[in-house]
């Protein structure tokens, strides 16, 4: 009798690629919730597809960071995370990754916004009680890469429920949160030869073409701020204020 353990059928039946991401959900059996399942060279990983992707309450808690977030409370602002706590956030930072990234490749793109934000907040967390200066830039360096995953998710989202122009909008503000990364670290002057914000801005053009959009109301006041035609610019405001 086969190994019921032996996954080499399902491995045969579904190709690795190293070129690219491949993701898909499996459905629940016998009442257990669906999967989210990642191919990877040596075989899958399975993933939950709400909570914590290995599907462990870390000490009760939805989530490592809702347990750290509950710590902050009790014990207030001023500690630093200690190194098991750090092995502890670096994992839920790639079981999220993980995730992302599949949600990505399969277009659920609300998923993604979703598991972007708690890998930023996660961020905002470390922020506050990281334990050195070097900790700090190893997981901020990051922070504008999740940022590219959550400003695509969110502009292809508004395409499929909304218009192009709020997926561009939504670009927009990506590259916006995005400058501010770049400014509060004095690197203003790299922005624009960013190869993330290069594609964003692909992304941005290429719906423009594609769907006939001009420029937005935001990018036409912004334009018209900087031309210093103040008069356009209350225009556009009023305009703004009635959509």
């Amino acid at each position: 009798m086969a190994d019921s353990r032996n996954i080499s059928d399902i491995l045969q039946d579904w190709d690795y690629d190293s070129q690219s991401i491949r993701a898909r959900i499996v459905a629940g059996q016998d009442g257990e919730a669906d999967v989210l399942q990642m191919r990877v060279e040596m075989g899958i990983i399975q993933m939950a597809v709400d909570g914590r992707p290995d599907g462990i309450r870390p000490e009760g808690f939805a989530t490592y960071l809702d347990y750290l977030l509950q710590e902050e409370i009790s014990q207030g602002n001023e500690w630093d995370l200690n190194d098991e706590q750090c092995m502890e956030v670096d994992r839920e930072f790639m079981q999220f990754y993980q995730r992302r990234i599949s949600w990505l490749s399969i277009k659920e793109y609300q998923q993604v916004v979703r598991d972007a934000d708690h890998t930023l907040a996660l961020m905002d967390f470390c922020k506050r009680h990281s334990p050195d200066d070097g900790w700090t830039i190893v997981h901020e360096q990051y922070r504008p890469f999740v940022l590219f995953h959550r400003t695509q998710a969110a502009a292809y989202h508004q395409l499929n429920e909304s218009t192009p122009q709020a997926a561009i909008e939504c670009i927009n503000d990506g590259l916006n949160t995005i400058r501010s990364i770049f400014e509060s670290h004095d690197l203003e002057e790299h922005f624009d030869e960013d190869e993330l914000v290069s594609q964003l801005r692909d992304i941005r053009e290429s719906l423009r073409d594609e769907y006939s959009v001009g420029k937005t109301l935001h990018e036409q006041l912004a334009d018209a701020i900087a031309s210093e035609q103040y008069e356009r610019a209350a225009e556009i405001r009023d305009q703004l204020s009635q959509s």
